[in-house]
Formats: C-alpha cells, sequence, structure tokens
C-alpha cells in the first residue's frame, strides 16, 4: 500500500462532486428566496441595515442584494448577476434572480440521477435560443413618439415598485427626463446618457407631488457675492471656464528678494492688473453670468460685480458639462481665448432660490437642454431614496425604449408563452438532452407561479388555467393582473414589459445558471493562517542603530 501524499495545505477545504453541486444550488436557492417576495405590484418591502448603521428600505432586488454579507462564492456571484442587470438594463434586477434560481433548482433532479453537467448546459443553452426566438415572435413595435404607449409601459414597469401608487408622476418625469437629453446619432437611432445628463437632486420637504423635471440644471451654490450680484437674470448669457481668476501662483516654489520699496508696489500691482485684464477680457463678451470651476478672488469679484455679472466658483465638473449641454455654452480653459461662439445664450432665466437652508442656483428654461435636473421633493431621506432608485429604473426603461421600440406582454404571459413553446419542442428533441430542456421550460414559470403567490390568490388554481389558456403557444398576451391575481389580457390591461429587459433577463439567468452548474470543486482557506494558539506577533520598536541596515522594501 501506498503511503498517504499531502498535496493541499492542512488549513485548505476542499470539496467535490456531487457535493458541490448541491451547495451551489442550495446557495442560488437561499439568495432566490430572499428577494422572491419582492417581485411584482403587490411585493413586500425589506429593511435592511447597512454598515454605518443607516437604514435602507426598498424592494428593488440590486438595491436589497448589495447590502448582503453572503458567505458562500455562489450565493455571491448570484448578486453580481442583479448588478449586472441594473447597469446593463436598469431593470428586471428581481427577474433574473429568481429564474436562475429556478433553473438551477430544477437541474437538481438530474444531478440526483448522474446527469453529466455538461449535457444539462448543452441543453439549457438550446432552450435560450429557442426562447428568444419566441420572444421575436410575440414582439410588437411601438411608436416612440406616442406618449400614451410610453406612459402605459414605464407605468407597468413601476408597477411594482414603492412609487406606483404616484402612479404618472414618476413615469411622467421619466419619460420628460429621458426624451429631453436624447441625441440623435442617425439612422434612427438615439442614444440617451442617464449618468452624465439627468442630475438627480433629492430636497427633503415639501411633497412628493411637487416634484418636476427642471429644462436645465440646478447646482447647490449661490453666487459669490450675494450682496451684489443680481440673483435673478432673465435670458442670461453664461460664459463657463474651467480657470482659476485669481492670480497665478507659481507651479513650484518662487522666491523674489526685493530691495527697493517702490518694486514691492510694482509687485502688488502687476497682481492687480493680471486679474484686472482677465476680467476685462471675460466682460468683453458682456456676459451676465459667469461660472468656473476653479477660484475666484476678491478682487475679480469686485470687477464683475461692478459690471453687473453673476459668478459662480468651484462648480463641480460635471455640473459644469451638464450647463454647458444645457445652455448651448463651451467650457473654456484660458479666458483670452474666448470666442462669441463660446457664450451660451440658450437657457431664458438665471435665478438663485432657497430652499430649507440652502441656496441652490437654477439655469432654466433652456430653449433646447441636452441636459437636465430632476427635482424631487419628499417627506423625509429615506422616501427621497426610495423613489431615486424608483426613478433610476423608470428612466433605464424609457432609456431601452427608446433605443429599442419594441415591447412584450407584462404580467408573467411572456414567460407562460415561451414556456408553453418550448415543451411543445421538446418532444422533438432526441437524445438525453429532452429531458433538461423540459425542465428549462417548466422553470420559466417561476416568474408567474411567484407573481400569484405574492398576490395570495390559490396558486396551482390560477397556473392550471394559465397554462390552458397558453397550452399550443396561442394567447401569448393572457398573464396574471399582479394587483389583482386575475387573469387578464396584458393588452387591455396595459401591462407591458419592454423586450430589451426581458431578452436581457433571460440571457443572464440562463448563463449564470450553465456557469454555476459547470463547478465540481471549491477549494477555500487559501490564504496563510496563523497558527491556532500562536499568540499574535508583537509589533517590533525600531532602535536607531537599526536604521542603517534596514532595508525599505519588506522581503
Amino acid at each position: 500500500m501506498q503511503p498517504q501524499v499531502l498535496v493541499l495545505n492542512n488549513s485548505t477545504k476542499r470539496e467535490s462532486g456531487s457535493r458541490v453541486h448541491y451547495a451551489v444550488i442550495q446557495a442560488a436557492k437561499a439568495v432566490a428566496d430572499i428577494i422572491r417576495t419582492t417581485l411584482g405590484p403587490r411585493s413586500m418591502l425589506k429593511m435592511l441595515l447597512d454598515a454605518a448603521g443607516g437604514i435602507v428600505v426598498t424592494n428593488d432586488g440590486n438595491a436589497i442584494l448589495r447590502e448582503l454579507d453572503l458567505a458562500h462564492p455562489a450565493a455571491k456571484s448570484m448578486i453580481e448577476l442583479s448588478r449586472t442587470q441594473d447597469e446593463e438594463v436598469g431593470d428586471g434586477t428581481t427577474s433574473v434572480i429568481v429564474l436562475a434560481g429556478e433553473m438551477l433548482h430544477v437541474a437538481e433532479a438530474f444531478i440526483d440521477k448522474k446527469y453529466h453537467p455538461t449535457v444539462i448546459t448543452r441543453a439549457y443553452n438550446k432552450a435560450l435560443e429557442d426562447a428568444l426566438a419566441v420572444l421575436d415572435k410575440i414582439a410588437m413595435t411601438i411608436d416612440v413618439k406616442d406618449r400614451a404607449t410610453m406612459l402605459g409601459l414605464v407605468k407597468s414597469c413601476i408597477g411594482t415598485k414603492f412609487t406606483s401608487r404616484f402612479g404618472d408622476l414618476i413615469a411622467d418625469l421619466a419619460i420628460d427626463s429621458t426624451s429631453m437629453v436624447g441625441v440623435d446619432l442617425g439612422q434612427g437611432l438615439r442614444e440617451v446618457d442617464i449618468k452624465k445628463y439627468i442630475k438627480v437632486e433629492k430636497l427633503p420637504g415639501g411633497q412628493l407631488e411637487d416634484s418636476h423635471v427642471l429644462k436645465g440644471v440646478m447646482i447647490n451654490k449661490d453666487v459669490v457675492a450675494p450682496s451684489k450680484m443680481r440673483r435673478k437674470i432673465v435670458n442670461p448669457r453664461i460664459i463657463l471656464l474651467d480657470s482659476p481668476l485669481e492670480y497665478k501662483k507659481g507651479e513650484n516654489q518662487t522666491n523674489a528678494e526685493i530691495v527697493r520699496e517702490e518694486d514691492w508696489e510694482v509687485l502688488l500691482r502687476m497682481e492687480e492688473e493680471y486679474i484686472e485684464n482677465l476680467c476685462a477680457q471675460i466682460l468683453k463678451f458682456k456676459p451676465d453670468v459667469v461660472v468656473t470651476e476653479k477660484g475666484l478672488s476678491d478682487l475679480a469679484c469686485h470687477y464683475l460685480s461692478k459690471a453687473g455679472v453673476s459668478a459662480l466658483r468651484r462648480v463641480r465638473k460635471t455640473d459644469n458639462n451638464r450647463i454647458a449641454k444645457a445652455c448651448g455654452a463651451v467650457i473654456v480653459n484660458r479666458p483670452d481665448e474666448l470666442q462669441e461662439s463660446d457664450v451660451g445664450t440658450g437657457a431664458g432665466l438665471f435665478e438663485v432660490k432657497k430652499y430649507g437652508d440652502e441656496f441652490f442656483a437654477f439655469i432654466v428654461e433652456c430653449k433646447e437642454p441636452k441636459a437636465c435636473t430632476v427635482l424631487l421633493r419628499g417627506a423625509s431621506k429615506d422616501l427621497l431614496n426610495e423613489v431615486e432608485r424608483n426613478l433610476q429604473d423608470a428612466m433605464c426603461v424609457a432609456r431601452n425604449i427608446i433605443k429599442n421600440p419594441k415591447l412584450l406582454p407584462g404580467g408573467g404571459a411572456t414567460e407562460l408563452t415561451v414556456s408553453a413553446t418550448l415543451k411543445q419542442k421538446s418532444s422533438s428533441i432526441e437524445g438525453i438532452e429532452k429531458w433538461p430542456y423540459e425542465a428549462a421550460a417548466l422553470a420559466f414559470e417561476a416568474i408567474p407561479r411567484t407573481l400569484a403567490q405574492n398576490c395570495g390568490v390559490n396558486v396551482i388554481r390560477t397556473m392550471t388555467a394559465l397554462q390552458g389558456k397558453h397550452a399550443n403557444g396561442e394567447n401569448a398576451w393572457i398573464g396574471i393582473d399582479g394587483n389583482t391575481g386575475v387573469i387578464a389580457d396584458m393588452k387591455e390591461k396595459r401591462i407591458w414589459d419592454s423586450y430589451t429587459v426581458k431578452a436581457q433577463t433571460f440571457k443572464t439567468a440562463m448563463e449564470a445558471a450553465c456557469m454555476l452548474l459547470r463547478i465540481d470543486d471549491i477549494v477555500s482557506g487559501i490564504k496563510k493562517k496563523q497558527a491556532p494558539g500562536a499568540a499574535p506577533q508583537k509589533p517590533k520598536v525600531e532602535q536607531a542603530e537599526d536604521a542603517d541596515n534596514e532595508q525599505i522594501l519588506p522581503e
């Protein structure tokens, strides 16, 4: 008999084979169960305490999972799913986890029967291709300019959120802001950059109904000298700079020795003249508002206010970019290079208003703004944070529709159609892959089933009735009305889903399930651990004589 050879370190734990598969599936199911109740309009909210001791109250799948601290590696990769979904399309973060969890759950039976994971993943990939083909078949194209349809779509997407009770409000904000900042790329394509050009400002106080989209930009700044400068200017000419309006300090330390007293005066006068020149170059263009990202000295402030110009200083770069997009100005690096074309004349009103204790500068009523600010008012910070998350989702949905104007039925109807079609197709598949393929078809029913559960209706009865309606892949638009749990026609109820979101959900969930199924070994504890019971090493105190033979870099 050969002696036993230790390959792995003692402190490492290794699991392999079917135990890993079961562990991975358990972990994925656990994550899916956490957020299963947050799917659909009758969803529950989750309250989480974050590390800083603050609370997060939300039912946005991604926001919940982001706050969780999980130990199992497979559960961590499930969390990545909802983050990918959130970054890619902004909605469907909960569905993606529920679907991936279900896909793994149905695979468990095959692992029991000693199927090889590759066979299961091959069947799943085939099912994914067919599912996407079904989506293409039942999708309907809409006109992006038809506001009623757009409203219906965005509303059904945020109907599952906390703000659904404020109905059209959030949907209106989302559609207004995204259609404002859309840029035509030609060939009928439109690009909407939500992150850069739509700023959401949350101001506690007031009512939610006071929230609105500004046709322009708002920044948390007051004019530099409130007593001397105008706080309201109609049709302002705006100049944007990203250079300081103060005396240039030397790049490195400069020493000047002055022998005669007059030279000191000359130096001071040079500083003053430099600033006066700077201001003269700017005032040549008769601006009303000057915004700079850097500092603005008292002297410059004096010259500007004397000429009746309002100035804002130390504005963030992102804000400055938004102002440029909104009023049509160009950000200038050096005042001596200013041209008439750099002056922004697109804004209709510059105004400083006070909300609570703070002053906000508004540059609004722009002619054709390509950047905007959504102003949210509400009772408390938590409420505003949740509204902002919902608005973010709504804006992403509006953006997806502008990019790809195709709709699918909501309320679980799409999944049921896909499921029915795949069940039919499974009979024509030969060989061992037939069974996992059929199981994948069944897994799609997880979404309508969860919807029914969250409504509190009789799940089995509802699901049987729905499967009967969808039996041969017809009645593609019959689904569950998430509020009442009644089986209804989604076209009449205007419960729609964006094609981009659905397709992305299916792809992400399937690919993740395949990836997790192919894991057959988990090795943990690779870090060097201190021996148990050993006292922690004391920090070494350095003596003066050690300094000579000390090496800078630790060996």
